[in-house]
């Protein structure tokens, strides 16, 4: 066993918010340490080879909130970080051959509308009003921690009124709303205020991703606040874009960034526990038996791994650790990656669609539909008939494929981490197959142009990605799993009952998504701390 020098801290996991929380920490002048398990950076924000000169965004596929703050405060444009926004940002194709888009352009989206319902179109915009201006009162909170409301005296009605600010000038319809909002459904929303299926699907198409629940389950409307949270460079409400270079792009740019600022950064170093001895954290020990000293360690692992794997259980409470244990997590969604020897024909497109706008579209033609898939998937069985949203991300990145090939990833929803019959080795390609037989009843062409196939079960993003039950969120984004109940009641501000201990993943509040505030907020959060406690000890 040897061991290595102290660092000021170890970040474990070169994920997206365990490089950001690096990056922020060797700003600062800490002597930082990022571990990595994997041979490269970027946890489940990587780009990957799936065949000879063709790379893919393996796991997370497009970028919509990665914030604004992290962008400009790490430079990540020097360092090579170039998005292109998504025009359409959603497009639905359906049986009947028509393909409705949701564009950038808010009238464009309502002039398309209006050939299938004008009554719709125009209550399209009024919601699109309503949605922005509810999210606006949620931003400020994605950027820092949730108020810790069992804190009594003097500090707890401060952090009580700070809340209470964020809101002011709030109408009482809109608190009603807000309210609806975080506990209502999606489906009861779009039924109240649409009359198309059509329009319906097209709403539905960007929401409930990664979620456990079909449309009409109780808080899935909170997916239409979630995103419409700012993101990309300039900030913009509801942004989607193609990042050029996949989404690998983003963690090489932080880690870059974070080299820049003094981090070290290992890969092929698996962390095989957390050192806490009676109490005292004294750094992490890996799987070669090297143990490496700090007196602060942030984990960008999901709660269940880091507080049920890493650390010996006697080291806490025990009603933190059967809270832990308690969190949802069972990931219902997969992955199929597809080289192509031609791009997909969609039925319906236009002729003259551009490139931009062949780039994506989400296969789920109605609610009753998406709700049919989730009530298959939630009893252990892989639904016969997919949600599946497809991203042709080398129609607006050249740099994924060479000339002839084409890179289609495509996220699937609504399948269970555990089966009721069989494993999923034994049903990957089964998998695969639905996926591809869906999608060749919108592009015929694609099953005779496959070049080659890459399917991600739940389970495969569980062994090779670390998702603990594959669950791509480090835990459901459940109304009662969320802001001060993340990652359990009590250990919502990135602490943990280990002092020196802290959260920095999606696990942490706000939640999951390539974001980067988890680490930004928990970079702060031991940043603050340390300046308490210096403070105490200069007194």
């Amino acid at each position: 066993m040897s061991r290595s020098s102290e660092y000021d801290a170890i970040v474990i996991g070169a994920g997206h918010n365990g490089l950001t929380a690096a990056a922020y920490l060797g700003g600062a002048g800490l002597s930082t340490l990022v571990l990595e398990r994997r041979e490269i950076v970027g946890g489940c924000c990587v780009t990957e080879e799936i065949a000879p000169g063709c790379r893919a965004s393996t796991t997370s596929y497009i970028a919509s909130m990665l914030r604004p703050e992290v962008i400009r405060d790490l430079e990540l444009a020097s360092h090579g970080l170039r998005m292109v926004a998504c025009d359409p940002v959603l497009q639905v194709p359906f049986p009947d051959g028509q393909v409705v888009a949701w564009w950038a352009d808010r009238d464009r989206t309502v002039e398309g509308l209006r050939k299938i319902s004008v009554k719709d179109a125009e209550t399209f915009a009024r919601v699109d009003d309503q949605l922005k201006t509810l999210a606006r009162y949620l931003q400020p909170f994605f950027l820092e921690p949730p108020p810790e409301f069992e804190v009594d005296g003097l500090q707890g009605w401060w952090k009580l009124l700070r809340v209470g600010r964020r809101f002011q000038g709030i109408r009482s319809c809109e608190i009603a709303q807000l309210i609806s909002f975080m506990t209502g459904s999606l489906g009861d929303f779009l039924d109240r205020n649409y009359e198309s299926d059509k329009v319906k699907s097209l709403a539905l198409a960007n929401n409930v991703y990664g979620k456990h629940g079909g449309p009409y389950d109780p808080g899935t409307a909170l997916g239409l606040l979630f995103h419409l949270l700012s993101g990309g460079e300039h900030g913009l409400q509801g942004f989607y874009g193609h990042v050029i270079g996949g989404m690998g792009a983003i963690t090489q740019a932080l880690a870059a960034a974070a080299r820049k600022r003094g981090v070290e950064i290992r890969t092929s170093a698996p962390v095989a526990r957390i050192d806490v001895r009676g109490g005292r954290l004294r750094g992490v020990a890996l799987e070669d038996g090297t143990e490496i000293s700090a007196r602060t360690v942030l984990s960008n692992a999901d709660p269940k791994r880091t507080f049920l794997g890493l650390i010996d259980g006697s080291e806490l409470p025990e009603d933190f650790r059967r809270a832990v244990k308690g969190i949802k997590m069972s990931g219902p969604c997969a992955k199929v990656n597809l080289v192509l020897a031609e791009e997909p024909r969609v039925h319906g497109m236009p002729h003259d669609a551009s490139p931009a706008q062949r780039s994506l579209f989400t296969l789920v033609s109605s609610l009753e539909f998406a709700e049919r898939c989730y009530d298959v998937a939630k009893f252990g069985e892989i639904p016969e008939q997919l949600w599946v949203d497809c991203v042709v991300a080398s129609n607006v990145d050249d740099t994924l494929a060479p000339k002839g090939r084409h890179i289609m990833t495509c996220f699937v929803q609504y399948v269970p981490y555990f089966l009721r019959h069989g494993t999923w080795d034994e049903n990957r390609e089964l998998l695969g197959d639905r996926v591809i037989k869906k999608i060749a009843e919108y592009a015929p062409n694609v099953p005779g142009a496959i070049v080659a196939r890459q399917v991600l079960t739940p389970l495969d993003l569980e062994r090779v990605y670390g998702l603990t039950e594959g669950n791509i969120f480090h835990g459901d984004l459940a109304l009662e799993q969320l802001f001060f109940m993340r990652p359990v009641p009590g250990w919502s501000q990135y602490r943990s009952p280990i002092a020196g201990l802290y959260l920095c993943g999606a696990g942490a509040h706000p939640g999951g998504g390539v974001t980067g505030a988890p680490g930004h907020n928990a970079a702060f959060q031991v940043l603050r701390d340390l300046r308490r406690r210096r403070g105490k000890a200069n007194a």
